[in-house]
């Protein structure tokens, strides 16, 4: 039997004839809508759409594109403003696939739909009633309370709209908290009588807000007089026929069930596929217009089916639908995972076959709908979906009726409202040789395995059934809710960078006396009794020469720096995540951060978020600061950035930050490494180069960095629930380059082009793993030249400006041949009285060594010279 097909007859002819129930509107109604029969007191009929994915098996691609369209008609009657603004609100559980595509069809609309599954410690933000559903209370469970509590738009979809009272009864809950002055109601069929249609633009106007209607087709249903009751009879009759059958089924089913194994899925082990029989029998053909059983007859010779659970690799935290909210960037990561998960699934499809069911599970509709839209564009075997309901529907074999068979099975998620039957509509019979079943991880349970349960009764209709389970998403609830975190400091402010460019996650100390000599800082923190981050050094003023070198080594490497920020972003878009969470390390990484988001721009319009924080050798990263990006964003999106790697040391010291906050807070999903600018201790996988060059931002210090001071942590200063501190130098706007840098390299993007993306392809087949090189010969110079501190070994032309700047340094190990690179380094140098030894094997371009020995009486009287 091919209920698709149904040869050609309209699947609501069984009902128009018997109950003289029709269809007036528009061309191609009666495509999209079939006719059921149910038992209901206040409405017999049951309009079945042949698009929806819930009752008939359908291609994906079809299902998702009516969706999608109607998206795009919603995003196109808003315009891109009003659309950017909007919120969608799908209904349990018929229309929670179909409200998520038209979510992803609008583009950047947050999607929520209602449940009737309440979830712990989740309070509701809202909830209304479906008077005519079989189960009628919704509730509203975001897990950002906000999200209802905008001004925007907000889009209602649902399956269809009939009369008008489920939207009626959403928004006048929803409007009494959360006022707004738009609202656009979707379905795919608006089949309301005109008197409904009135009550609508009536209820508009009392509530002084503008309600859009946006339908794939409209229409009336005409019911003559007297429908229900003779549609009840119709019910009860059938009913009656189809117990006796069930009855007669029934025991056959167990004489066969004792005499061979059940069907059963083995034990929740993920990625772990095992195989057990069912000895069941095909139902073949039954005569038309009788009522379907709903349990399978035996015939005794059928082939054992064969079960199998798959791991799909679903992305860890990824919430399995819009319960709880589902935003842009949850789209983002399901659709970088879905290649994936679909060749996971096509490799597990049995081989040879041809026509395969997708099943989702009650309100899990939009993920197995979209890995069933990925499998069916990469297999050859036809692909259909659909999905099993609380919904009890009347059955009866015939093509001129919408629902040709059904299996009952008991409810397998524990739900709050008790155990009950729940329905799999039209897979009986319909010649599927493989069915994939999607549930979440609460309806994976024991009632899903037992004999009577749903993977029994598939496995009496198909000989491969395949179980996928999802993790069923809930929000973390905190242990108590943490101190309020201020928002970002920005420009002009804080910083001389544009205020899109960078929000620091930081306090302002600007008023706060921070400053003390170099010798000073050096003798305490060497001496143990001060930590470098509890002080400032003085900033250092560039004399005109030093500043002209500046600007020559700008101008002379400003195209390899662009080439270098291009490959960086391309490595991190590609493999790290599509729209990634940029966040620099303060303040070196803060400049490679912004000109990353300038090439994302450039490159593919994208407006990333990018933020600065604080790590502190030895204290680690700001805990407050990862406490606020994750109730901001997705931690699986944050990727870390920093100019440079000298031996690795801020490398290690963010993954055991990292851990540790994990550990205490229960957070997850920050990635530790570090994207870099320039890689020469090959201390990570994601950088623009491993050459140990000149990057100009290394030269000086917070006149290139938004004038911004190095970050401050001190007990006095600094409280548990603060972020780490710092100054702004707004006095020294006068010699601030900081967006001249910046200008100066993004202007060079468009010529390098072709060489990032040439470099991006050699990267991405490279191994690229980290050998800790810097590490190893940071240790060895510290034994040759007998300081034993590899603290006190800075590599590289950054770290060895950064020596000269800021702490007492002893000597510059620069290698031998390096030419214009080490310029600012030589005068910087003799400005010191600093030697510099040309060293033949380096594999830095070069190396500063802080003094290993340091009293305030190693400085001779002039403060430069220092005296072994």
């Amino acid at each position: 039997m091919n209920i698709a097909a149904n040869n050609g007859v309209w699947s609501g002819s069984w009902v128009a004839e018997r109950l003289g129930v029709g269809l007036e509107g528009d061309d191609g109604l009666t495509a999209l809508l079939g006719l059921a029969l149910r038992r209901n007191p206040k409405r017999a009929h049951l309009l079945v759409s042949n698009v929806l994915g819930k009752h008939v098996p359908q291609s994906p691609a079809v299902v998702y594109g009516h969706g999608f369209a109607l998206g795009r008609r919603v995003r196109d009657l808003l315009g891109a403003e009003e659309a950017r603004r909007a919120v969608v609100l799908g209904y349990a559980e018929t229309a929670t696939g179909l409200g998520h595509c038209v979510a992803d069809g609008i583009g950047l609309a947050p999607y929520l739909h209602s449940t009737r599954r309440p979830v712990a410690g989740v309070a509701p933000a809202g909830g209304f009633e479906e008077a005519h559903s079989h189960a009628t209370s919704h509730l509203l469970l975001p897990e950002d309370p906000a999200l209802l509590a905008t001004d925007g738009p907000l889009v209602l979809v649902d399956d269809e709209f009939s009369t008008g009272n489920t939207v009626l009864n959403t928004i006048r809950d929803l409007h009494a908290r959360y006022p707004r002055k738009r609202y656009v109601v979707v379905a795919l069929v608006d089949m309301r009588s005109p008197a409904d249609a009135g009550r609508l633009t009536a209820f508009a106007e009392e509530i002084d807000a503008r309600v859009d209607l946006v339908a794939a087709a409209s229409g009336t249903v005409l019911l003559p007089e007297g429908v229900l009751e003779k549609g009840q009879e119709l019910v009860a009759r059938y009913e009656e026929s189809a117990a006796t059958d069930d009855s007669a089924a029934a025991a056959a089913a167990a004489a066969a069930a004792a005499s061979g194994p059940v069907a059963q899925f083995p034990a929740p082990l993920p990625g772990v596929a095992v195989e057990a029989g069912f000895k069941s029998t095909h139902p073949g053909a039954r005569g038309t217009a009788r009522p379907a059983p709903t349990a399978p007859p035996p015939t005794g010779n059928r082939t054992a089916p064969h079960f199998t659970r798959i791991d799909l690799h679903w992305p860890r935290g990824l919430p399995d639908g819009g319960r709880h909210g589902f935003t842009p960037a949850h789209r983002i990561r399901l659709e970088s995972a879905l290649p994936t998960m679909a060749a996971r699934l096509a490799e597990a499809l049995p081989a040879g076959t041809s026509r395969v069911l997708t099943l989702g599970f009650e309100e899990l509709m939009y993920a197995p709908l979209r890995v069933a839209r990925e499998l069916e564009a990469l297999v050859t075997a036809e692909v259909r979906y659909s999905t099993t309901t609380r919904s009890p529907v009347l059955a009866v074999d015939d093509p001129g009726y919408a629902i040709r068979s059904r299996l009952v099975f008991p409810a397998h998620d524990n739900p709050a409202d008790g155990p009950g039957d729940r329905y799999a509509y039209n897979v009986a019979g319909a010649g599927f040789d493989a069915i994939v079943l999607f549930v979440d991880s609460a309806g994976d349970t024991p009632e899903l395995h037992a004999p009577d349960g749903l993977s029994a009764r598939l496995g009496a209709h198909a000989p491969h059934v395949l179980l996928a389970v999802v993790p069923s998403y809930v929000p973390a609830l905190p242990e108590e809710s943490p101190a309020m975190l201020p928002e970002p400091l920005r420009g002009p402010a804080f910083s001389s960078y544009p205020p899109e460019d960078v929000g620091w996650l930081l306090q302002d100390l600007s008023d706060v006396t921070l400053e003390a000599p170099t010798e000073e800082r050096e003798e305490a923190i060497q001496s143990g009794g001060a930590h470098y981050a509890e002080s400032l050094p003085v900033e250092y003023q560039p004399s005109e020469q030093y500043q002209a070198l500046f600007h020559a080594a700008l101008e002379t490497s400003a195209a390899r720096i662009a080439q270098a920020v291009g490959v960086v972003t391309e490595t991190v878009l590609a493999e790290r995540s599509p729209r990634p969470v940029l966040v620099s390390l303060a303040r070196a990484g803060t400049p490679v951060g912004v000109l990353m988001r300038r090439w994302a721009q450039f490159r593919y319009g994208l407006d990333l978020p990018h933020y600065a924080v604080s790590i502190v050798r030895g204290r680690g990263i700001d805990a407050n600061a990862l406490r606020w990006l994750a109730a901001h964003h997705d931690p699986r999106d944050v990727v870390f950035v920093d100019g440079w790697t000298g031996k690795g040391a801020i490398t290690r010291e963010l993954a055991d930050a990292i851990e540790e906050f994990e550990e205490r807070t229960g957070v997850s999903g920050f990635d530790p490494e570090i994207a870099v600018l320039a890689d020469p201790g090959s201390c990570v996988r994601t950088y623009g180069t491993r050459e140990d060059f000149l990057i100009p931002s290394a030269c000086l210090n917070s006149t290139v960095s938004g004038l911004i001071s190095r970050t401050v942590l001190r007990a006095d200063l600094v409280g548990p629930d603060d972020f780490h501190g710092a100054k702004f130098y707004r006095e020294l706007a006068g010699a601030d380059v900081s967006v001249a840098f910046l200008d100066a390299v993004a202007a060079r993007f468009e010529e390098v082009v072709d060489a990032v993306d040439g470099a991006v392809k050699e990267l991405a087949v490279a191994d690229r793993t980290p050998t800790w090189e810097g590490w190893a010969a940071v240790e060895r110079i510290s034994e040759d030249y007998g300081i034993h501190d590899v603290n006190l070994v800075k590599p590289g032309v950054g770290e060895t400006t950064r020596v000269l700047l800021r702490r007492v340094p002893w000597k510059i190990l620069a290698r031998a041949g390096a030419g214009a690179d080490l310029d600012h380094v030589r005068l910087l140098a003799e400005q010191r009285g600093v030697p510099v030894e040309e060293v033949g094997e380096l594999p830095y371009t070069c190396v500063g060594l802080i003094h290993p020995k340091y009293t305030r009486g190693a400085t001779g009287a002039d403060g430069k010279a220092v005296n072994l």
